[in-house]
C-alpha cells in the first residue's frame, strides 16, 4: 500500500509511532518502549500488516510482537477512571515545596537560606535518581500528601517492593545516625528516622502492603552511624539506583494494581 505516513508521538513519556492512511486514519502503532506493533481495524484483520510493516521498517530497532492491542487490565482501567484532579502521578519531586513557594516566596533579602529551597533540592536530587530507574516494572510517584500536613517524599513500587524514601539535605555536611537521631554537622540530634518510620508505617496501612521506610542524606561528607537504626535504611543519594533489587516480593499484576491505588489522592485521604 502506497502512501502510508509514520508520525512520531510522545504519550506518558514514551515514543509511539502511528502508522496513517493518507486521510489520516490510523492502522497502527508501534510503542518502542514495548517493542510492539498495534494493528487497528482494518489492519488488524485484512491483508495490511505487511505494509505497516514494511512503512514502520526504518523505525524497527530489534524483534517486535505484532497484533491487536492488548485487553487493559483491572489496574490500567481504574486508572484511566481516574479524575486528574486525583491523580498523583503527574506530581513533580518537591511538588508540595514548588506550591509553597509559588504562594509564598521567601523575602528578596535574608540573613539566611530559605530552608525550603535546601529541601527541595534534597528532593529533586532524589526524585531525579528515582525517575531514572522507571521501567522494567517500576514506578516512582512524588510528594503524596497525607492527612496533617506529612508527605512521603517518593514511593518506589517495583518487583523489589515498595519504599518510602525521605530526602534530607546534607550538603557538605557530616552526618550522625544513633538510634531514632540524626544529627547534621554541630546541630543538636533529631529524632528524624521515627518520622521517617511512621510515614512508611502509614503507607503500610492506606495500601495493605508493607512498605519499607528508607532515609536518603543527600550531598552528606561524612556519615557515621553509632547505633544501627531499626527498621530503616539510610543511604546517601548515591546509593538511590541500589533500591532497583531484582524481583521475587510482587508480582507484576500486584505491582501494577499498588500503582493505581498509590496514584489515586483519596486512597491517602482515608488515612
Amino acid at each position: 500500500m502506497d502512501g502510508l505516513r509514520v508520525i512520531p508521538t510522545y504519550r506518558h513519556g514514551r515514543e509511539w509511532l502511528y502508522v496513517c492512511l493518507p486521510d489520516g486514519t490510523n492502522l497502527a502503532w508501534y510503542d518502542r518502549g514495548a517493542a510492539r506493533v498495534n494493528l487497528l481495524g482494518e489492519a488488524a484483520h485484512g491483508p495490511h500488516e505487511e505494509d505497516v510493516l514494511t512503512a514502520l521498517g526504518p523505525f524497527l530497532t530489534g524483534p517486535v510482537s505484532v497484533g491487536p492491542p492488548p485487553v487493559p487490565t483491572p489496574a490500567e482501567l481504574a486508572r484511566l477512571a481516574l479524575h486528574p484532579d486525583d491523580d498523583l502521578a503527574p506530581n513533580r519531586p518537591g511538588e508540595a515545596l514548588l506550591v509553597a513557594l509559588d504562594r509564598d516566596p521567601a523575602p528578596p533579602r535574608r540573613l539566611r537560606p530559605d530552608p525550603r529551597r535546601r529541601a527541595l533540592t534534597a528532593e529533586r536530587t532524589v526524585g531525579e535518581a528515582l525517575d531514572r530507574m522507571e521501567g522494567a516494572g517500576r514506578h516512582v510517584l512524588h510528594s503524596i500528601p497525607l492527612p496533617g500536613g506529612d508527605r512521603v517524599h517518593h514511593l518506589l513500587i517495583g518487583p523489589g517492593g515498595l519504599y518510602a524514601v525521605h530526602a534530607l539535605y546534607a550538603h557538605r555536611q557530616r552526618v550522625t545516625v544513633a538510634g531514632p537521631s540524626v544529627a547534621l554537622g554541630r546541630h543538636a540530634p533529631r529524632p528524624l528516622l521515627r518520622r521517617v518510620r511512621a510515614d512508611a508505617d502509614r503507607a503500610s496501612y492506606a495500601l495493605t502492603a508493607e512498605v519499607r521506610p528508607v532515609l536518603v542524606l543527600v550531598g552528606a561528607s561524612e556519615v557515621t552511624v553509632h547505633v544501627p537504626p531499626r527498621g530503616v535504611r539510610v543511604l546517601t543519594d548515591a546509593d538511590v539506583p541500589g533500591l532497583a533489587r531484582p524481583g521475587g516480593v510482587l508480582k507484576p499484576a500486584d505491582v501494577e494494581a499498588l500503582h493505581a491505588a498509590a496514584r489515586d489522592r483519596h486512597t491517602w485521604s482515608r488515612l
